[in-house]
This record gives structure tokens, sequence and C-alpha cells, in this order.
């Protein structure tokens, strides 16, 4: 299933080494000038560090197909490419018949009974979180027009951990910030340290992972569904999406299982006639619905599975056991490049919401 979105349509489509790949967005509102500079600049951050991830770097150059007129949106399915344009599908040339391990080279090759394009990891690629991008960038630009933010910072990489979200002193000029600078830290002393311990464990052909933890501020009280759409349940979802992503959690996450009712209860309190909480455990989402509290969400990234060490698998074509050691280009880690899709997919979610609400 390609298609995601209950009152805004997002359909994708291509793989990782065809020749584009694209998305179809339906719904949005005529009369939207598209800000082209914010999906550039959301597609910077996505973009490869050749010295800390992957050295593919694409160019990224978008190309709209429908939907806009003079850099506004016409009312009528938005459609849009990208064209890639550095591809080397030679370092792939068994992954058909040898399946690394932990990726979705295996179960692709049997659900489609081997006739899917794996090159690169095809569908299944981390190349087309580009598509999140500006898809996300259009959502951002309309959620910001209604003073709704999104942001996320580098929470950890594997035992480097930055400090949490704190949900009293975060602000609209605090996201911007996370959104501008390269490494997205509350502690910035931390960057060097991260840097190390990511070329000491290219250098040694291994990978990482971590967690992002992103944060919504200025989300009216209400937004999403009980039961089987809520707020937590539509965000997860979305967010599975995402190679890589094992893991949601929203607040203190499985922390709050450590904790009495009266140390996990988010008090009510009056402040110049604002309703706030005093604590914000449960991330400002109670029963599927916001709070008005900023809504905080945790996601755990693997590490990545394609790495230089020779690894255990088995021949498909042989049925016999055998190894694998891959060459080409692969990042040792994403943490610094996967921020900005989490952004868009929450920033996409959220508007999904609104327009069911009628909020927008």
């Amino acid at each position: 299933m390609n298609t995601v979105g209950e009152k805004i349509k997002l359909t994708f489509f291509g793989e990782s080494h065809g020749q584009s790949i694209g998305f179809t967005l339906d719904q949005i509102s005529p009369g939207i000038k598209i800000d082209e500079s914010l999906i550039k600049a959301n597609l910077s951050k996505r973009r490869p560090d050749q010295t800390f991830n992957t050295s593919r770097v694409e160019i990224d150059n978008f190309q709209w197909i429908s939907g806009i007129k003079n850099g506004i949106t016409t009312g009528a399915p938005l459609t849009c490419i990208v064209k890639n344009t550095n591809t080397i599908s030679k370092d792939y040339p068994n992954i058909n018949r040898i399946p690394r391990p932990s990726h979705a080279d295996l179960p692709a090759n049997i659900k489609y009974k081997g006739f899917n394009d794996y090159r690169g990891g095809g569908m299944f690629s981390g190349r087309l979180t580009v598509l999140w991008v500006i898809a996300g960038s259009i959502a951002q630009q309309i959620l910001e027009n209604k003073n709704i933010y999104t942001g996320s910072h580098i929470l950890s990489i594997h035992q480097l951990r930055d400090y949490p979200i704190n949900s009293k002193l975060i602000s609209k000029e605090k996201i911007q910030s996370l959104n501008r600078i390269e490494w997205p830290l509350l502690n910035p002393k931390l960057e060097d340290n991260m840097k190390s311990l990511i070329k000491t464990t290219q250098e040694n052909g291994d990978s990482l992972g971590g967690i992002i933890e992103s944060v919504v501020i200025n989300l009216p009280i209400g937004l999403g569904s009980p039961y089987f759409h809520s707020m937590e349940s539509y965000l997860s979802y979305l967010l599975f999406s995402i190679p890589s992503v094992k893991g949601i959690a929203f607040g203190s996450g499985f922390d709050i299982t450590e904790m009495y009712g009266s140390e996990a209860n988010d008090e009510y309190y009056y402040e110049n006639g604002h309703i706030k909480t005093k604590t914000n455990h449960n991330g400002g989402i109670l029963g599927g619905l916001t709070n008005g509290q900023p809504v905080i969400i945790k996601t755990a990234i693997k590490p990545i599975p394609t790495i230089r060490k020779t690894q255990n698998t088995i021949n498909l074509k042989t049925h016999k056991n055998t190894q694998i050691n891959m060459k080409g280009r692969h990042d040792p880690q994403i943490l610094t490049r996967v921020y900005p899709v989490i952004n868009a997919v929450i920033n996409f979610g959220i508007l999904d919401f609104m327009s069911l609400d009628h909020q927008l």
C-alpha cells in the first residue's frame, strides 16, 4: 500500500535506483504559495555529510508535474518527481539471492516472487524519504502559518545522550533554532564526542543507532480521535513508514511504568487564563486527543544493517548457508539525516488531523 492519509491523500512511487521517484498529494487547498526555499533547506539537512554518512549524494532537484501554477497550488492533485542521478547498481549484484541480514531483501523477495527491483533496496530504501521531506515541507508551511511548530533533536547516538526536551522551556524560537543548525543538540558540547564515535565506528566497518526526540507546540486541545485513529496511533503509523524506525514513545514512554500514579499524573493549573499541566509525562496526548501541552515523541532508529563486516546469511538459489560482505556507499548512522524526515512525517500527520477536524 503506497497511499496514506485520511483527508489529505499522499501516494509515493518509484524505487531507489529507478529513473525517478515521486509523489502525488491530493486535497491540498488552492491558493497556497509554495515556499521552495523551505523545501530546499529541509532537503539539505537530509542530504548526507560525506564525512559521517554515505558518499551517495543526490542533487534532489524536484519538478512539479501538476497542481502548481506560478508557484501557487491550483487545487488539483499536486504531483512531484525527483530524478535519481547518482546510482551505482553494481554494488548490489547478489542481494536478490543472498539477502543482507536485517534488511527487507528476504521478505521482499518472497512477497514479490523475485520480481522486485532490489537495487539499493528498491522501494524499501531510505532514498524515498526525500519524498516525505518535500511533502512534509508543504505541510510545515501551512501549519506554521497557524503558529504550529515542529522540531527535533538527536536525543542519543549509541550511548551518548543529549538533554531531553523540557516542555516548560520549549518555544517557537528554540524549535526554529533546532531546525536551522547542522547538529540539532540541546547540549552542543556533545557534538565533538558524537563525531568521534561515528568516525571510529565507520572505520571499524560498523554502524550506530539512536533516538530522535521531537516536539510539536501550539496544537489546539482535542485534536485527534479516540481508539483507532488516536493522535498516538496515527502518528506512530506514519513514523513507522521511515526505514530503520523500530520504536515510538510519547512523553515519558516506557519510563512511566516505573512511576506511581501520583508521579505520572499531569496535574492541571491555570496560568494567565490558559490551561497548563505541572508535568508532561503523557506527552501532550490523553485519550488519543491533544491536551494543549507540547506533544513529545521519541523515535528509535536501529543501527544501519548494511555494514562492512562479514556476516552470515543464506543463498536462496542453492539453499546453502553462506556469508556476505557489502562494499558500496552506506551510512554508519542516519541520526544526523533522519530528523528532517521525522519532522516532515509529523507535520503531514498533524495537517491531516486538522483537515479532518475542519481546523484549517
